[in-house]
């Protein structure tokens, strides 16, 4: 009977315990290098918003600050007013009203464009091939309309005396006759006019992006709840809702930075009038700037804006990151 003998293993010695440590160190020094990859990768994007928004903005600060009129267009020269141009905004009888407006309008546009968003997103998702790709290209082609020619288009259709909104609703009978009714001559039927444009461009995104989240919902967790007897409104809530939570905090986010921002639309079609009723911050910031000639005034109120914006923006993207992190 033969006997093995187990002979124990020799440390590594000499090249072969370098070779090993070597290794080690290159191993860890992998370890290491990913993480100044990200920042690596986002600097150029950094630079270039540093550039283009940050110095701007720094521009638009300063302004705030100094009595920047019509004559320092000319001269160059503009005095430090310090907080006076904040001073009177605050003063000023339409910064309350001018809030009240935007918030509504923005919950308004913002609102509309989610619903309506989502109910595209779901019936795209029940449609066939064929129908689906008709839709998206419908909606895709609403959304690369450009702004302008979208707003002279909407124009045309609220005209009073051709347009097609007008004679169609005179044809009704319903209204009585509206051939000759201008839409803009009072706040709440222009508000409305600027309102069915800015969701009509604004639904095409919302509604392709909620689409990719709502097709990435595994069918079994839909075949469990309707096993369970749940419903169709149930099975959105307890089962789509949970899973689009970020996008629906991302889209929604997105809608209320546009829909603050919104000035072509209201501008080409309204105004802002009449008497400032339709209005917000940042058609009045343009009014007080270029119609008053006070520019300070005007970034004051760009720069209120903006903070407000930011602020509202924090908190949505907090709620964004901890909706990611409950998954």
């Amino acid at each position: 009977m033969s006997h093995t003998t187990l002979k124990p293993t020799a440390a590594p010695t000499g090249a072969a315990a370098s070779g090993q440590g070597s290794r080690r160190g290159a191993s860890v020094g992998r370890g290491r290098e990913p993480r100044a990859i990200p920042y690596t990768l986002l600097a150029p994007a950094a630079v270039v918003l540093v550039v283009v928004v940050g110095y701007p903005l720094v521009r638009l600060v300063l302004i705030s600050f100094h009595d920047y009129g019509l004559r320092s267009l000319f001269t160059g020269v503009s005095p430090w007013a310090g907080f006076a141009n904040y001073t009177a905004v605050f003063h000023s009888a339409d910064l309350v009203p001018m809030l009240v407006r935007t918030a509504l309008f923005c919950l308004a546009l913002a609102g509309a464009t989610l619903v309506i968003g989502m109910s595209c997103a779901l019936m795209m998702k029940s449609l066939g091939k064929r129908m689906r790709s008709l839709m998206v290209f419908s909606l895709i082609t609403a959304w690369a309309m450009p702004n302008i020619a979208a707003t002279l288009l909407w124009t045309w259709l609220f005209q009073p005396t051709y347009g097609v909104v007008n004679w169609l609703l005179t044809q009704t009978h319903l209204f009585g006759d509206l051939r000759q009714h201008d839409w803009t001559a009072s706040a709440v039927p222009g508000l409305f006019m600027v309102w069915l444009l800015v969701v009509w461009q604004s639904v095409p995104f919302v509604a392709v992006t909620l689409y990719a989240g709502v097709s990435q919902v595994p069918a079994e967790y839909y075949e469990a709840a309707e096993l369970d007897g749940a419903g169709y409104l149930r099975r959105f809530r307890v089962v789509t809702v949970p899973f689009l939570r970020p996008v629906l905090l991302l889209v929604a986010m997105m809608s209320v930075i546009w829909d603050f921002n919104v000035f072509n639309q209201i501008w080409l079609l309204t105004a802002g009038g009449p008497h400032g009723g339709t209005s917000t911050l940042v058609v009045w910031s343009f009014t007080k700037a270029f119609a008053s000639q006070s520019y300070g005034q005007g970034a004051a109120i760009a720069v209120l804006s903006t903070a407000l914006l930011t602020v509202l923006m924090w908190y949505y993207v907090r709620r964004m990151v901890r909706a990611g992190e409950g998954l």
